[in-house]
């Protein structure tokens, strides 16, 4: 069970931003770019270590849909037909805080793999 509550969840009208804030006062604008190439889905992740693949060309990508999972998650639809993940109010949360660092290492990675943020290509 998560500690940390939302009191807000806000898709923003072009369907690029998620704005969530916190039962604390914190609050945080995430893009849907980060959600999606961050997924907690096993697609996204894999089911064990060293699994977790880098998925490129979503600069653009937009969330559709938005679906409550009991009382300590939300499950994220993007239109690109991506809705597996299950985004914990912690797992959230700590986008909110480590965002900026996460998604500069996801850059890492695509460049690392020959890949960038605006081709689609099978994630590896």
């Amino acid at each position: 069970m998560s500690d940390t509550w939302p009191s807000e969840l806000r898709v923003s009208k072009d369907r690029q931003r998620l704005a969530i804030t916190f039962d604390d006062g914190q609050s945080f604008d995430l893009s849907a770019e980060l959600l999606r190439v961050l997924s907690p889905s096993a697609e996204v992740q894999g089911h064990g270590p060293g699994q977790k693949v880098t998925v490129p060309g979503k600069r653009n990508v937009a969330i559709i849909s938005m679906t409550p999972t009991g009382n300590y998650a939300v499950r994220i639809g993007f239109d690109d037909m991506h809705d597996t993940g299950i985004y914990t109010w912690t797992y959230l949360r700590e986008l909110g805080e480590r965002g900026a660092e996460l998604f500069s290492a996801y850059e890492d990675e695509l460049r690392e793999k020959g890949m960038n943020r605006d081709t689609a290509e099978k994630p590896r």
